[in-house]
């Protein structure tokens, strides 16, 4: 009996944050909404627009102030990070009731193989995507687009291309529509930027039926010598994704193998003393690693670094080194990001600090020291963990965040670099 056809659907939410916020809010359900950052904190940066906002001009990633002349009216939310984690978390509860093989891709976008579940619910592939549309919108009030290919590659290009663009919100790519796909341009094709697509332009490459028709072996010959180097396997990805191939499954756990810890914060004024950057970079050290200790690892890189306020033309360091034993403790995390400092920062103004703990391992295991005090250190930050789980996360601090350019009051409202 034939092995039946894969059937991947790519499930994306529409102006996620602002679906959130417009369903939680049901007064702004007319009105244009936007989820922006903190101007007053210089990161006023559209996140979210919904429709109606779009509408007047709008677009993601656009200054608040810009969004704001085209639309005086618009509605402008904080973003809240938990409660958009939770509807995600929410929507993924519902896609697993119809599939076990389901693969967060962000935050508003899952994968969903529901190659099993057709003969399992005796409905077509638009029928299911149908009912899994009217259940996410009746239990969360966001509305979802559905992209559906016999691969992962297809649902995505199906639901950005075509599902985001009609009005059922549902497109099917398989072999009688890729015409359709082969007739965008380059850049509407899955992993293909601004930069590709003007490489591609002066090879004669302007659409994605161009690439999929140049003979692979012919594209590799191009790519080299334009580029000046092998590009062989660049070619053959860009070569299978126009002509739709991929053989990667949907894997629930595709994220389990957590690979850094880190946190970053952008100031908001220039830092120019060391001792007010220290603080900032102890702050950074102690919140990293009680996450590390709450997932139950430990590393053994130190990533720092620090921008400039320029960032359309940044300056700064970005630079890792390697600690003797694996940690979890704060002032080893620390210590190490001060010496990154030390060695690598040229003493102008800082504008954005970020730390990053890698190369993970579990902390079930670990060497003891016969120098120093560092199961003392391990046992008394397990309980301040404890102490701010109980009370909150401001209930216990190093004393240096009572200076005036502490950050942590401003860091333990993020998630995600975005508010909670």
């Amino acid at each position: 009996m034939p092995k039946p056809q894969r059937v991947i659907f790519l499930a994306d939410c529409q102006s996620f944050y602002a679906s959130v916020e417009k369903s939680a809010h049901p007064g702004y359900e007319h009105k244009p909404l936007v989820v922006s950052g903190d101007p007053s904190r210089r990161s006023g940066i559209i996140l979210a627009a919904c429709p109606l906002a779009k509408a007047y001009g709008v677009t993601t990633a656009e200054p608040l102030w810009q969004a704001q002349q085209k639309c005086p009216d618009v509605i402008v939310t904080k973003p809240r990070m938990s409660a958009y984690i939770r509807v995600s978390l929410q929507i993924m509860s519902i896609l697993e009731s119809y599939s076990d093989l389901v693969e967060p891709f962000s935050i508003d976008e899952q994968f969903v193989d529901v190659t099993a579940s057709l003969s399992h619910f005796g409905c077509t592939p638009v029928e299911l995507a149908r009912h899994i549309q009217m259940r996410v919108r009746e239990e969360t009030g966001v509305y979802t687009r559905v992209g559906i290919g016999r691969n992962k590659i297809l649902a995505k290009m199906a639901c950005d291309n075509f599902a985001k663009k009609n009005e059922t919100g549902i497109y099917e790519l398989n072999e009688k529509h890729m015409d359709a796909l082969w007739a965008c341009p380059a850049n509407k094709m899955f992993g293909i930027g601004s930069r590709t697509m003007r490489h591609l332009a002066r090879l004669g490459i302007h659409t994605i039926g161009d690439l999929a028709h140049t003979p692979l072996g012919e594209l590799k010959r191009k790519m080299k010598r334009y580029m000046k180097k092998n590009c062989d396997i660049w070619s053959e990805v860009l070569w299978r994704t126009a002509n739709g191939m991929d053989d990667s499954p949907v894997t629930p756990d595709a994220f389990d193998g957590q690979k850094g810890i880190g946190r970053q914060t952008t100031l908001p004024v220039d830092y120019h003393a060391r001792e007010d950057i220290d603080v900032v970079l102890n702050e950074l050290s102690m919140l990293i690693c009680e996450r590390a200790r709450a997932k139950g690892y430990m590393g053994t890189v130190v990533h720092a670094g620090a921008q400039g306020a320029d960032f359309d033309r940044p300056v700064g360091f970005s630079r890792q080194m390697k600690l003797p034993e694996p940690s979890q403790i704060s002032r080893e995390v620390y210590s190490a990001a001060k010496q990154l400092f030390d060695t690598h920062w040229d003493g102008g103004p800082v504008r954005k600090i970020w730390i990053s703990l890698g190369e993970l391992q579990d902390d079930d295991v670990y060497q003891p020291s016969l120098f120093g005090n560092r199961d003392k250190l391990r046992h008394l930050e397990h309980t301040m963990d404890g102490i701010r789980s109980m009370f909150g996360p401001a209930s216990v601090y190093f004393g240096s965040s009572l200076r005036n350019t502490s950050q942590l009051k401003f860091l333990n409202t993020k998630i995600g670099g975005h508010y909670k």
